[in-house]
């Protein structure tokens, strides 16, 4: 696997509520035609956040101007969009789901609350597009029982062999909960393309809540096959572990026992390809403080070393490591490169956006791979 062209998808503004971007993902339509979101806002945590939409139809090497279709008020209160991904269904529809903060419960503060672990109400929603992304309904709000508490979205809307669609959603605690966080990550499915969804799933969960599943990303084989990558974090020893793969053959009912992949940390969005190749990225943040790459024969093969690609390398020193998941927690709002998406393209190959810059600024950036 080699690097054959790279740039800028979209350059943030200093100084303005478009200057640090982050969350890019990118969606190959029907049409040929690439559909990109990402998020934009003052810092990384802010009231003004929103999610703009970006289209290219020369395979990713240019991208028109930005567009901002999605409301940021939901049931009459203010809020702020964290981020967006697109599922392309039959024909022109596409499904967008979206990760929704409600900013007028606790004015002002950050989305973490560092002394309890809690987190802001936060509610996931979807809308619907019947021309490949041009105009969009009005949002949903996907209903979820009060044990999931506030809601995190880090997966698109899974389209599964059946036709069934799956969200995978992880749980957190309420911004003033002091209680023990026990984390896990939940399924719930629709029948209807995502018009209703059914109650909650649980498909990984640690009982003794040592070792939390952020951030799992999901991908469909050819096959059917349901695959995961998981930000696998030890609350005991407050360090972020290799990236965790399992397998589910029933479209998540039962899951394989998590292998460790050898690298860490934080996975990509997997591209599957037809051949059932997966290529997946994942960034390094505490090692070799990059972005890197590698491919795998199939969703279950190894990803061998020698196909590894470097997509990113950060040059400034490190830093300490925070000392509890609080801290943990409030210094992902300074990070300054990162969430790796990886979309396989029409013409056989591969694309990666990722983000990255200082804490001034920040970029969505895009790297053509050959696989």
């Amino acid at each position: 696997m080699k690097v054959i062209e790279q740039g800028i998808l979209n350059r943030g503004e200093r100084g303005t509520r478009r200057a640090l971007a982050t969350f890019p993902n990118v969606t190959a339509l029907r049409d040929g035609t690439l559909l990109a979101t990402y998020r934009v806002g003052t810092t990384k945590d802010s009231e003004d956040e929103t999610i703009e939409l970006r289209r290219s139809t020369d395979g990713g090497r240019t991208w028109g101007a930005p567009e901002v279709p999605f409301s940021t008020v939901v049931g009459g209160r203010r809020g702020s969009l964290k981020v967006a991904h697109a599922t392309p269904l039959e024909g022109d529809r596409l499904i967008a789901a979206a990760l929704w903060i409600d900013r007028e419960a606790y004015p002002g503060q950050p989305l973490f609350n560092s002394d309890t672990e809690g987190c802001l109400p936060m509610a996931i929603l979807v809308a619907d597009s019947e021309d490949l992304g041009q105009s969009w309904s009005p949002w949903r709000v996907v209903p979820v029982p009060e044990d999931v508490g506030p809601p995190s979205l880090t997966s698109p809307v899974l389209r599964l062999r059946s036709g069934r669609l799956a969200m995978s959603i992880e749980t957190n605690k309420g911004y003033e909960d002091g209680s023990k966080w026990t984390q896990r990550v939940v399924y719930v499915y629709s029948e209807d393309e995502g018009k209703t969804w059914g109650a909650p799933v649980t498909v990984a969960q640690d009982p003794a809540a040592r070792f939390f599943n952020w951030d799992q990303r999901a991908g469909v084989a050819p096959d059917g096959r349901v695959v995961t990558f998981t930000w696998t974090y030890d609350r005991e020893t407050t360090t972020y572990l290799n990236v965790r793969r399992r397998i589910s053959r029933d479209e998540g009912a039962t899951w394989t026992a998590p292998e460790d992949l050898g690298f860490a940390d934080q996975a990509s969005h997997p591209a599957i390809l037809p051949d059932g190749r997966v290529v997946l990225a994942w960034v390094d943040r505490f090692g070799t403080r990059s972005i890197r790459a590698r491919v795998a024969e199939g969703v279950d093969g190894p990803f061998p070393e020698g196909s590894e690609v470097v997509l990113y390398e950060y040059r400034e020193q490190g830093k300490e490591r925070a000392r509890d998941t609080g801290e943990m927690l409030a210094e992902m709002s300074v990070w300054s490169f990162g969430l790796p998406y990886v979309e396989g393209l029409p013409d056989g190959e591969v694309m990666v956006v990722y983000y990255a810059g200082d804490v001034g600024g920040t970029d969505v950036r895009w790297v053509r791979l050959k696989v």
